[in-house]
């Protein structure tokens, strides 16, 4: 039998990575989910209201879009893939319409969630006012004040945002306050997990979830250029859902080369970073067995990235077998070449990326790109959140 780069074993690993590690409180509610996620989301009924929330409420297919001046510049083709068009701004939509229809096959009444850069806090705000549940949002008391936007927009729509006020007050923190809660709340709550990440099934669940970004992808390819393959996808990496869903339909098709995009912060080596491939050893975080950056003895170091999303110290579990078997090239872009190219994409193709696609466009310059080649970039996510640190930095200028 084939293994494939895509899918976990029964067990939930991606190779030596995955898992669930959870306290027993948890196990009931775990069990619950992996037990039934698999013959939920292949119901024909589930899938009928999820493509049809994709279509008409998220706004899906997003385009495809040749970047003509970009393409120019590197004497390459260039294409964006929109998630940034998404209702709510960003990719992070396409899995919490998911994980709102399957919550509500299991009876669950009340929605928690954590959140980075706070897209997928709104995304799931939103779905949870779509279908009058009860919606808590754990945000690190860092993140508050840097995305004060994405903060607003959650309360507007009905959310109540709990800030996180341990450790660096980011997403490892807001990610550890909605894993407490989720542990006193085990009957009629569910934990909307925005990445990659935590116990199986959630790795494998969400990147099914954002699978929409890779396979609609394909066809549009086939559409623009002939051929449903491209030459490379690129993506930002934190715990990483929108490489996932990037990914995807491409892993395993080996004549496409996956280049995922982490943050180095201050740089690699600065102490400042959040480059976990770089940094991290194989470790247990927040429910799963990964790459993780931490001390000697298992202690976590804190992450620094100036995106609030890819401040994480860990990875998700099909990251890492991405890594450390090779099959994907794991690069890293420093804070200042993040916002160096959020402002060239915005001036070269009148789109304000958010700080977390910037790190994608930043490796644009190590890539050996050819007039013969066709590059995929997700745009994962609108810069609108980020406008009170772009405006800071034009300041500064």
């Amino acid at each position: 039998m084939v293994k494939l780069f895509s899918k976990p074993d029964e067990q939930g690993y991606f190779g030596d990575f995955g898992g669930a590690y959870i306290p027993e409180m948890l196990h009931q509610n775990v069990e619950e989910l992996r037990s039934q996620y698999l013959s939920i989301y292949h119901d024909p009924v589930f899938q009928q209201e999820y493509l049809y929330l994709l279509k008409d409420y998220v706004g899906r297919p997003t385009p495809l879009f040749l970047a003509e001046r970009l393409s120019e510049r590197f004497k390459s083709t260039i294409y964006l893939k929109r998630e940034d068009l998404c209702h709510t701004g960003a990719h992070k939509i396409n899995n919490t319409i998911g994980q709102i229809i399957l919550a509500e096959r299991l009876g669950k009444k009340r929605i928690i969630a954590e959140t980075g850069a706070g897209q997928h806090g709104v995304a799931t705000a939103t779905v949870c006012a779509l279908k009058g549940l009860e919606c808590i949002v754990y945000m690190g008391e860092k993140d508050i004040v840097r995305q004060a936007p994405n903060v607003a927009r959650m309360k507007m729509l009905g959310a109540t945002v709990i800030p996180a006020t341990s450790g660096s007050k980011t997403l490892k923190d807001a990610t550890n306050e909605a894993i407490r809660d989720w542990i006193n709340h085990p009957h009629d709550t569910h934990y909307i997990i925005g990445s990659v990440v935590g116990p199986h099934p959630y790795p494998d669940m969400v990147a099914r979830f954002q699978s929409i970004i890779s396979q609609e992808t394909r066809s549009q390819l086939k559409e623009k250029t002939g051929s449903e393959l491209p030459t490379r996808v690129i993506a930002c990496v934190g715990g990483g859902s929108n490489a996932a869903g990037a990914f995807y339909h491409f892993l395993d098709e080996p004549t496409v080369e996956i280049i995922a995009v982490e943050a180095a912060g201050h740089g690699v080596n600065s102490g400042m970073s959040a480059a976990t491939t770089q940094l991290g050893v194989p470790g247990i975080l927040h429910g799963s067995k990964s790459i993780v950056m931490q001390t000697e003895d298992g202690q976590v170091v804190e992450p620094h990235s100036i995106s609030a999303g890819l401040d994480y110290p860990g990875i998700g579990p099909m990251h890492a077998n991405l890594y450390t078997t090779g099959r994907a090239r794991f690069m890293s872009a420093t804070d200042e070449q993040a916002m160096e190219w959020a402002f060239e994409i915005s001036r070269l193709e009148g789109i304000i990326p958010a700080l977390e696609t910037a790190h994608a466009f930043a490796v644009l310059e190590e890539l050996d790109l050819s007039i013969n080649d066709t590059s995929v970039i997700c745009l994962s996510g609108r810069g609108d959140k980020d406008l009170a640190t772009y405006m800071t930095a034009m300041e500064n200028q």
